[in-house]
């Protein structure tokens, strides 16, 4: 499998309302569509998650189950996980109405499964769009609920709010201390009863949005030169004092894919090049679209793209702090 998105022949588990993903896969809808309707054309309904004996070798005090599903493409029995007995089984469509109650409806924009099925998410536009227009640039930052959950017991039912940069898609995820913005179940429990507490929580996240936005203003209206840009690189990844098995190239060719992004469509055409927002993104983008998967497998690029690994999330935190610093100085 060379891509996380689930896929059987020329079909995957992916839709997207209007604009499609860089990725080029699944079904691009042209107008808006129900919960159900989404579930559908994503590959992730009916799935029948169930939990179903398994007998492992040894002996434990514990009862341990397969989580299996049924293939949305071929029908057959699929194993997602091997969990406790603790373990509460969730239904895709129990997650996806979860996500619509707490918006009372509201507008799906994607929906997918990832990880061989053992991941799936769907996110809803929120009316809150942030423009940043200084001296003519438009930057339009829209804001989005994501709600994702797996089915062999990694994540709990999590929703979060996150901005996501129209013009190339990317995830900002800003986790700025002190904003809580997320609201998360175990897998020990039930979303029953959950949407209250869920908007509640969720209602912090519109002091999220105020620091987000009032973070990417002070960015955007620092204007910083070339030579500035190319410290903040140096300062972010620092040029190697020795040539060890080829760092010195490596090191080069990540400074010139830098300064191709700066340059390019989502940065110097959106008209944020030269400011510090403009070198974040750069930064940021590059972390989630230019680095090569090891192995020729992009499963952890692209999961780390879309805001499911911690370690990429750190990363960005350390950039921006790196921009500030620089830019600021």
């Amino acid at each position: 499998m060379s891509h996380l998105l689930e896929q059987y022949g020329d079909m995957a588990s992916f839709a997207s309302l209007r604009e499609p993903a860089w990725h080029g896969l699944g079904t691009i809808l042209d107008s808006e569509v129900s919960t159900q309707e989404m579930l559908e054309v994503a590959h992730l309904a009916g799935w029948n998650v169930r939990l179903e004996d398994v007998a492992l070798p040894g002996r434990s005090h514990k009862n341990y189950f397969a989580v299996t599903r049924t293939n949305p493409f071929d029908g057959d029995a699929d194993v997602l996980g091997v969990v406790g007995e603790r373990y509460k089984v969730l239904q895709n469509e129990d997650l996806f109405s979860f996500a619509d109650n707490m918006l009372d409806g509201g507008r799906w924009e994607t929906a997918g499964s990832i990880k061989n099925g053992t991941v799936v998410f769907g996110s809803l536009a929120l009316d809150r769009e942030v423009v940043l227009d200084p001296s003519g640039a438009t930057d339009k930052v829209n804001t989005y609920l994501l709600v994702h959950t797996s089915h062999d017991g990694s994540l709990a039912v999590q929703a979060s709010v996150t901005p996501v940069r129209v013009v190339c898609q990317n995830t900002l995820n800003y986790a700025l201390s002190g904003v809580k913005q997320s609201y998360k179940i175990r897998h020990t429990s039930t979303v029953t009863g959950k949407v209250q507490a869920a908007r509640e929580a969720l209602g912090l996240a519109n002091k999220y949005l105020d620091e987000f936005e009032k973070e990417a203003q002070t960015l955007i209206t620092k204007e910083i030169t070339a030579d500035t840009f190319f410290d903040i690189i140096k300062a972010a990844y620092p040029e190697p004092d020795k040539d060890v098995k080829g760092s010195l190239t490596k090191w080069t060719n990540k400074v010139d894919t830098l300064w191709d992004i700066y340059q390019g469509d989502t940065v110097a055409q959106a008209g944020i090049m030269n400011t510090a927002w403009g070198a974040y993104n750069t930064l940021t983008e590059r972390l989630d679209w230019f680095r090569n998967p090891r192995g020729g497998n992009a499963e952890g690029v692209l999961a780390a793209a879309s805001g499911f690994d911690a370690a990429t999330n750190a990363e960005k935190n350390r950039l921006l702090k790196v921009v500030k610093a620089v830019a600021f100085a």
